[in-house]
């Protein structure tokens, strides 16, 4: 630890109780060897470690640790994570005052133990009557790009981006439901590196930058589910992509029996995508390797395995207030092409109970309907009573969580502009009285909707997220979606 960070560590350590202090970082780092910098709002432990030779790990060694005590720091921390599995970086995010932001990024030198350091550690109890939360954490380098001229083709997409921004890997154009001569209005832009895609945002996100004569929308893409390969192993059901609006469920499954007969259980088709379920996983993997770029109805297919994953809420699945096109839900919007451009269309997630697997995630409560006999008794309870995961909503969360903290309800003001092409766009502020002389007065989304029944769920989203950022309240699942920026 040089000069510099010696003087960072001493302003620390001022603010600092019980046995945190700047003996026990300088001890933790004789001990193990490693350096310890601090710069840009985190303090890095190590990357590389000692004696570390090759390049860093790659994606998938990362994990996010959440609801971490703000007087906690890497002497207690590091030997706990430490229990997975050698550690190549620790990033402990922190504040000015010194106290830690709540949460750090811990980097292993292997996938196998960033895993099991989530399954040992997340839930962990930390300290008496404090747990921490721990999931995967990726960088991301994908860019969704909104707003691009439907007659554009990939290669001129490409071609393009390549000349705006550097570090442009692929770009991923989908073909639109109605008419597969163009595309849908978006494209997803991968880079080599988190890096590269964080330079290409900051350049084109002004919202001034133009393509072909269009100003673009621009953010980072939602990042594709994770599901590990033993789960894979026993997935028996194809996403199937692009095919027509045209095309019926008989027709699909007659196509995917070609191969062998009988082999396909039932086909579920959605707009212009549809679950393949088969008997077998054999003849799935055969029939994805056989069908995949196949033309049913004149339209060129994209088939893949499905990811079977737990049925989360869908407001803690997508910000935007919209459920995705990629989950088998019985809630869709139809005649909503874009529902989520956001959100990368392939590989798709699967409901936990498909094929009759489990995640090894919490259960989450079925939401199921269930004949009301006569003569049933009720008890009239106050929905206070009820425990979170009874909630699909996030106005419903957020009242929620005001009540247990026995805080005023919430209070939502609404705006409203008008965009280019003339349609009404809404936006909700919202307001917590209880802590509205604090850090934060109210909270506002950076998004505009075009229904008041969006605007008022993705403001709740919004606060919510912010909320457990600064008041360390909910459970990890809200900062499932913190991405370094």
């Amino acid at each position: 630890m040089n000069e510099e960070n010696i003087d960072g560590t001493n302003g620390c350590s001022k603010v600092r109780t019980g046995t945190q202090n700047e003996a026990a970082l300088l001890a933790l780092m004789e001990k193990t060897g490693y350096n310890m910098v601090q710069e840009n709002g985190q303090r890095k432990f190590g990357g590389p470690p000692p004696g570390w030779e090759g390049p860093p790990p790659p994606r998938g060694c990362e994990v996010f640790v959440g609801k971490i005590p703000r007087d906690m720091y890497e002497d207690e921390l590091v030997p706990v994570f430490e229990r997975a599995g050698k550690i190549y970086e620790f990033r402990l995010m922190m504040e000015f005052s010194g106290e830690n932001r709540g949460y750090a990024f811990v980097m292993y030198t292997t996938k196998e133990e960033a895993q099991l350091a989530i399954r040992i550690l997340n839930n962990y109890e930390i300290r008496p009557g404090k747990f921490i939360g721990v999931c995967v954490s990726l960088d991301n380098c994908r860019l969704f790009i909104g707003a691009i001229p439907k007659e554009k083709k990939k290669e001129e997409i490409l071609d393009e981006m390549k000349k705006v921004t550097e570090g442009v890997v692929d770009v991923i154009v989908y073909p639109s439901a109605t008419d597969k001569t163009k595309n849908r209005g978006f494209a997803f832009v991968e880079y080599e590196s988190h890096r590269a895609a964080a330079m290409a945002r900051r350049k084109l996100i002004p919202g001034t930058f133009q393509l072909w004569g269009h100003t673009i929308q621009v953010d980072w893409a939602d990042p594709e589910k994770e599901v590990d390969e033993e789960t894979m192993q026993r997935v028996k059901v194809l996403y199937v992509r692009n095919l027509m609006i045209s095309t019926t469920e008989e027709t699909i499954k007659a196509e995917f029996n070609k191969f062998k007969p009988g082999a396909v259980e039932r086909v579920k088709k959605l707009r212009d995508y549809a679950f393949v379920h088969f008997f077998n996983r054999e003849d799935a993997v055969a029939a994805m390797s056989v069908m995949n770029g196949k033309c049913i109805d004149g339209a060129s297919i994209e088939v893949t395995l499905a990811k079977p994953v737990n049925k989360e809420n869908t407001w803690r699945q997508h910000l935007n207030g919209q459920i995705s096109p990629n989950s088998e839900n019985l809630i869709v919007f139809a005649n909503k092409e874009e529902s989520h451009p956001k959100t990368l269309g392939k590989p798709p997630t699967l409901p936990a109970r498909l094929n009759g697997q489990h995640s090894p995630s919490p259960p989450e409560i079925e939401r199921c309907t269930y004949p009301f006999f006569p003569g049933t008794k009720l008890t009239p309870i106050s929905m206070y009573s009820l425990k979170s995961n009874h909630f699909n909503s996030a106005v419903m969360h957020l009242d929620y969580y005001c009540n247990k903290n026995n805080w005023a309800p919430p209070e939502y003001y609404l705006y409203s502009t008008t965009s280019q092409d003339g349609k009404v766009l809404l936006v909700y502020k919202i307001v917590i009285p209880a802590i509205a002389n604090g850090s934060q007065s109210y909270f506002m989304p950076d998004k505009l909707c075009t229904t008041l029944e969006d605007a008022k769920e993705l403001a709740a989203q919004f606060t919510l997220l912010h909320l457990d950022r600064e008041h360390n309240l909910f459970s990890l699942d809200l900062c499932r979606r913190i991405w370094r920026k």
